[in-house]
């Protein structure tokens, strides 16, 4: 649903952030663009998951902010992509024999690393949610169907 969101917001509305509609009596200021959103998430899934796969990380990752020289939609989208690949290599990596040991460095489990790159990302599709909905575009389904 992340990627789906990421891809419904228009690459000329891929730098909002609801600082810009100056509402009356909000505090907007200094919260993350669209495209702030979307790249924290892709930096937090590299973060949380490398450690479980033993990939190097990609260049230009120093905090949680993603790297600076990804402007466009088609480049942020391209590395939210590249995220969760990782993600479904390092969900691969996890097994009933080893998701309660630590990998080397980490202080967490891998069923925790796993679990918490999930609920973290989830955490900040609701904010692309109301992104989203704050310049009219309804958010993909989220339901799918199961029939």
């Amino acid at each position: 649903m992340v990627v789906e969101a990421a891809e419904a917001m228009p690459e000329s509305r891929f730098n909002f952030s609801p600082e810009s509609l100056k509402i009356s009596g909000s505090n907007y200021k200094g919260v993350r663009t669209f495209a702030g959103e979307v790249k924290h998430i892709a930096t937090s899934n590299y973060f949380i998951w490398w450690r479980l796969t033993g990939e190097k990380l990609p260049e230009g990752l120093k905090d949680g902010n993603g790297p600076e020289n990804l402007k466009s939609k088609a480049e942020i989208l391209g590395f939210l992509k590249e995220s969760y690949a990782l993600g479904h290599r390092a969900a691969a990596a996890v097994s009933v024999q080893n998701m309660l040991e630590s990998p080397e460095g980490s202080k967490s489990t891998r069923l925790r690393l796993m679990t918490f790159g999930v609920a973290h990302a989830y955490d900040h599709y609701g904010q692309m949610v109301e992104y989203l909905r704050m310049n009219g575009i309804v958010p993909p389904d989220t339901v799918k169907n199961v029939n």
